[in-house]
């Protein structure tokens, strides 16, 4: 039996376009998957640095805390309290100090101070138990001088905070912190001679604090946390978490091979990483390398961030049943049409090949037959929403990167760029002023008496004055002058192109009188003053440190006049 040459075309025609939709459908499919994969990466790598740092800050946080309690301990002249009656209103004080930080702080399991008389008996002790805040007294109090936190905190000159390797609480009696992941925060106290006489401890719930630190993230991102040996501290599966604590040691390197990399002090801060086969669902992560510890530089933790690879492509896999689909649709009518329209497929199924090659390598849409009423507009428009939900796909990672970097960049409390935006552009504006030859300013401003508000008003007032004394700054500045929060109650201006000196004084005066003006917060009227300091480019230094400096002890210098002023010696009456 002869075939004629129409349905040998038309079988030819049929295979080729069920071939070419095929290829072209999983060549599709496959980039799409390696670019999400990649973006994924990306954004977990930013991610793992943004709860990184933010770990640190939460850490260091405790450890301004615990130096602030140490300072009021001393303040309160503790061991010169030789009446039982004085000393005991003294406890007692600091007693109500420590419920107070605990309120605020819900990831405080137990705030201690601690003799290093007595066997390092306990003086003040307030524990955490379920939502009660109980305060340990009388025979309930333990010596303690045999633990590390207590004879290595001894040790340590004032003023400084000693943080402990993460462990299981094992002391009994410690209430809710007993058998938690606890981290020991603590720092000396010294008398009027110098000598330290006790220790102010705080026990940080760690599960707590990374509960705070991921609570922005979705709900399938994996946290994992181990010590500078790889054993397991934080991990999606609390059995294989503290292993070194229960007789069997379990290490992120076996899950992860690509972090023994990290382990070495000498290898990368950062790395990512995908679970093969010996994960029951394959996962791709990123990991960075924290210092645990700023006296100590062979102390780090492993930090890393993980999501299921399913999650990530989910959309791929959804554009994956598309291109099932269009290519069994086009199967059955390649089938059914060849022999009769095979001049009519050819070039429709051309132009969308090489319309999908386009959008596989310059991600761009280019014009579709989607006008037809047939099956090949089907195809057409079915390739379209496969682009467009790429694109959406792609579109939604991107913002959520530019999110992460505007949070790197940006001071959280109050939206003005931080310490890192502010020397970037103060970088660029000298390169500017160095080819222009013109002047550029750096002013520095320091609240006074900011910590006597805080004390008096909470923490929560003073974080609402820091938000409005940033609206202030800007309101009073020029359009393109930069407004920055270096940290705590400083802050910057840098004035780009400064033409006349006068225009900085106008400034000056003008923050000088609003700062006059009491403030409304929390219907509390507070008045903040400021002492500014001001330095001049090229007068005053040639580099970013020197103008920072030079600006820094013009405001020491306002506040050694009296405060609630400015120091700044204009070019015309230089010597």
């Amino acid at each position: 039996m002869k075939f004629g040459i129409a349905f040998k075309l038309g079988c030819l025609l049929a295979l080729f376009g069920v071939l070419v939709t095929g290829l072209t459908g999983y060549y599709s499919y496959s980039n799409s998957r390696s670019m999400l994969l990649k973006a994924a990466e990306r954004d977990l790598q930013t991610a793992t640095q943004v709860l990184g740092r933010n770990l640190r800050s939460s850490l260091d946080g405790v450890a301004r805390d615990v130096r602030l309690l140490a300072d009021v301990a001393e303040e309160r002249d503790l061991p010169e309290q030789v009446s039982d009656i004085d000393r005991a209103h003294v406890e007692g004080d600091m007693a109500e100090l420590f419920r107070a930080q605990m309120q605020v702080h819900p990831e405080y399991l137990q705030i201690r101070l601690i003799s290093a008389a007595g066997h390092g008996l306990e003086q003040v002790r307030v524990d955490r138990d379920g939502d009660r805040l109980l305060r340990v007294e009388g025979d309930q109090l333990q010596e303690k001088a045999h633990f590390p936190y207590v004879f290595d905190t001894l040790q340590l000159p004032r003023g400084q905070a000693r943080l402990s390797p993460i462990g299981i609480n094992r002391e009994q009696g410690t209430h809710a912190a007993e058998n938690r992941p606890t981290l020991y925060v603590s720092a000396p106290l010294v008398d009027s001679q110098g000598n330290d006489f006790a220790l102010i401890v705080i026990n940080v719930d760690l599960e707590q604090v990374f509960s705070q630190l991921k609570s922005d993230l979705p709900d399938y991102y994996r946290v994992y946390l181990s010590n500078s040996w790889g054993d397991l501290l934080i991990h999606p599966d609390h059995q294989r978490t503290f292993g070194f604590d229960q007789g069997r040691r379990m290490f992120l390197q076996d899950e992860f091979s690509e972090v023994r990399q990290l382990l070495d002090m000498n290898g990368p801060n950062g790395l990512v990483s995908r679970s093969g086969q010996e994960a029951e669902k394959p996962l791709v992560a990123a990991f960075s390398r924290l210092k645990a510890s700023a006296h100590s530089p062979d102390r780090f933790v492993i930090l890393g961030l993980a999501v299921p690879e399913d999650k990530v492509l989910a959309s791929a896999a959804h554009l994956g049943q598309r291109i099932i689909q269009v290519v069994l649709l086009f199967s059955v009518l390649a089938l059914l049409i060849a022999i009769f329209a095979s001049r009519a497929l050819t070039r429709p199924l051309k132009s969308m090949t090489e319309a999908v090659q386009r959008f596989s390598r310059d991600h761009q849409i280019s014009p579709l037959p989607e006008q037809r009423r047939d099956e090949l507009g089907l195809l057409a428009r079915s390739f379209g929403q496969m682009q467009q939900e790429v694109l959406s796909h792609m579109e939604e990672l991107t913002q959520s990167r530019n999110a992460l970097n505007h949070l790197a960049r940006h001071d959280p409390l109050t939206s003005l760029p931080n310490r890192r935006m502010f020397f970037e552009r103060l970088e660029h504006a000298l390169a500017n002023s160095r080819r222009s030859g013109k002047q550029l300013a750096v002013l520095f401003i320091d609240l006074d008496h900011f910590k006597e508000l805080n004390d008096t008003f909470g923490h929560s007032l003073g974080d609402h004055v820091l938000q409005a004394v940033g609206t202030l700054l800007r309101s009073a500045t020029r359009e393109n002058d930069t407004v920055a929060r270096l940290g705590g109650d400083e802050f910057v201006i840098l004035f780009e192109v400064v033409e006349d000196a006068q225009q900085v004084i106008s400034i000056l005066h003008k923050l000088l009188e609003r700062f006059q003006l009491p403030m409304l917060i929390d219907g509390h009227e507070v008045q903040v003053k400021a002492s500014m300091g001001v330095s001049l480019f090229p007068r005053d230094g040639d580099d970013i440190e020197s103008l920072v400096q030079q600006a820094d002890r013009a405001m020491y210098a306002a506040k050694n006049a009296g405060r609630n002023t400015y120091s700044f010696e204009p070019p015309s009456l230089a010597t």
